[in-house]
This record gives C-alpha cells, structure tokens and sequence, in this order.
C-alpha cells in the first residue's frame, strides 16, 4: 500500500496519457511558482512533487517546465496545455459549487439573486410583502449584474434571480413580470409641470448633454441603439456602470440620463421624468431553473416582485401623472 507521498516508478515510458494528477501538478505550479509550495498545495512533500512532475513529463514525453536563474518558466508545450487546463480547474471549481448547492439546497427556503438596480428599486418592497403573506421564510438575497446571476441558477446557489434582460439558457426559464417604458430623468425644475406629463421626442435629445450608461449588458446596448438614430448623437458628458449612479448624479442636479422606469421611480419626488417616444419598453423578468418547479416560498415571492414593480411604475400607464411632475 502506498503513502501520500508515493509516486508510481513503474515504467514511465511516454503514453501521452494526461492523467488528473498531472493535471493537478501542472495547475499547483502554475499557481505557486514553486516545488515547495506547490508541494504544499498538492498536501504533499516537496521530494514527492518532484517525482510526480518529473513522472508527468516522462509520460508526456515532453518538459512543462524548465528552471531559469533560479524560476521555474513554462515550456513552450506547457504554454499551450496551460489555456486548456485553467479551463478544467475552472469546471472543476463549478462542479464543486455545484455539489455544496445541491446539498445546501433543502436548507433554504429562498435563495434570490437581483440586479443591483432592482435591489435598490423594488426589491426591499417585496420582502416586505412576502413577510407579511408569509411570515418570517429563510431567505437568502444577493446582488450580481445579469451574466453572474445565470451562473449562479445554473449552478444552483440561487432559486430565483430578478433582471431587466431575458437571459437565454436551455436550464433557465424567464417569466415576464411587469413591463414599463424607457424613461429620460433630470433635475427638478428643469420642465414645467405640463411638459413634465408630456411624453418627449427622442430627436429633441439631439445635440443634448446626457449621462451615459455603459454598455455591458443587453439593456446598455439596446439604448445605445435607440441613441445612435440621432443626428447630431447627442452629447456623452459623464459614462457610468450603472443606473443608479446615473439616478443620484441627477438628483444631484447635474446632467440627464436615460434610464429604466424602475430606477426612475425609486427616486421621486427629487427629480423629474418624461417618457420617451418612440416607446422602448423595459421588461422585468424572474429567472428561475427549468428543470424543477418553484416551492410556495419562492413562488410567493415572484408574485410579491411581480406587484411591487407594477405598483411603483403604474402611474406610467396613466394619460397624465401630474402627482409626479411637480
């Protein structure tokens, strides 16, 4: 029976056979940059480490790595292993997120991931919501930007994410929830009280200094899209990551920005807001995975989401919202 610092000194003649432990060898010097620390890494000696690249090498039949002035450098057929085996300890990394999620999965009633946008607009609403239809439910609430959340339902750390972008996967599901119009906001006193319940030509923005917003996710490039009709573009003062560090330089009485309804609303009454035409419509979505159903906890509170985001836009359905164009 061998220890954990035996290496197999069989035949050790080349069979091109990346076997896993080599493959854990070569990622421990990659990030250790050191025998010795890789050694520690692997929980193993550093003579043991030794032996099992060198055992590695001779399988392969070509070096990994090759020691210059005292460092250990990748080969040249290191280089081109070191892409390809970053990305297996990556799915190696997920697969083990994947495990502790499945066992952590019956501990939590609700696990709910949110844009920072609708974390600040309308979620705290809804929690509110589910806690008086529900009493006090285990729940857990996070925030990430829409790519990180279709990782997290995938890989099963959350139950349900909430976005303003349908996200297309063959394991998630995008329930629609509400649905409002693509809003330009400015400081108070910038229109009258009847031009604020007037809708705004998107060609008046022409020329116009506004508040960018950049354009990393779906919505950013669909209102980069939307601007890019307009002749001359309008005016890109300050670009930010974003909508509500968009919303607050407004309300501090500098510059407009274009903005989705929800952001807008969480705001008033320190600033104005004008819906533009021709409409874009902005949809929230509840992203859930396919391959199961929604427990009550969970359902209940996609509902509790689904009316607080209709109840904080509805004044947008209105032919006139005068209560919010003071």
């Amino acid at each position: 029976m061998r220890g954990p610092d035996d290496v197999a000194t069989l035949d050790l003649s080349p069979t091109r056979v990346m076997h896993l432990r080599y493959i854990e060898m070569f990622h421990a010097m990659l990030q250790a940059g050191t025998l010795t620390d890789a050694a520690s890494l692997l929980n193993i000696s550093q003579p043991a480490a030794t032996k099992l690249l060198k055992q590695a090498e001779r399988r392969l039949g070509f070096p990994l790595f090759v020691r210059v002035k005292g460092h250990w450098q990748l080969t040249p057929e290191g280089r081109l292993l070191q892409g390809k085996i970053e990305r297996i300890f990556d799915e190696l990394r997920d697969l083990q997120r994947l495990v502790t999620n499945i066992s952590r999965a019956d501990l939590q009633l609700l696990r709910a991931v949110t844009t920072p946008t609708l974390g600040n607009a309308v979620i705290p609403k809804s929690i509110a919501h589910l806690h008086r239809l529900v009493g006090q439910p285990s729940v857990e609430l996070s925030t990430q930007h829409s790519r990180e959340m279709l990782k997290s339902i995938v890989l099963r750390e959350a139950d349900v994410g909430f976005t303003l972008q349908r996200l297309s996967h063959p394991d998630v599901l995008c329930e629609p929830l509400c649905e409002g119009p693509l809003v330009l906001i400015a400081p108070k006193g910038t229109w009258s009280r009847v031009e604020a319940t007037q809708p705004l030509a998107i060609a008046s923005l022409a020329d116009r200094p506004l508040i960018g917003i950049h354009r990393a996710d779906q919505l950013g490039r669909q209102l980069e899209a939307y601007l890019a009709q307009l002749e001359p573009p309008a005016r890109i003062t300050t670009s930010v990551q974003t909508y509500q560090i968009a919303r607050d330089i407004v309300c501090s009485g500098e510059g407009m920005a274009l903005v989705d309804p929800f952001t807008a609303a969480s705001a008033l009454p320190d600033l104005q807001m004008r819906v533009v035409e021709p409409a874009l419509p902005i949809e929230l979505y509840a992203v859930y995975r396919s391959d199961e159903s929604l427990n009550s906890v969970q359902r209940a509170f996609v509902n509790c989401v689904r009316a607080a985001a209709t109840e904080m836009i509805g004044f947008l359905r209105e032919p006139e919202f005068k209560l919010h164009a003071i």
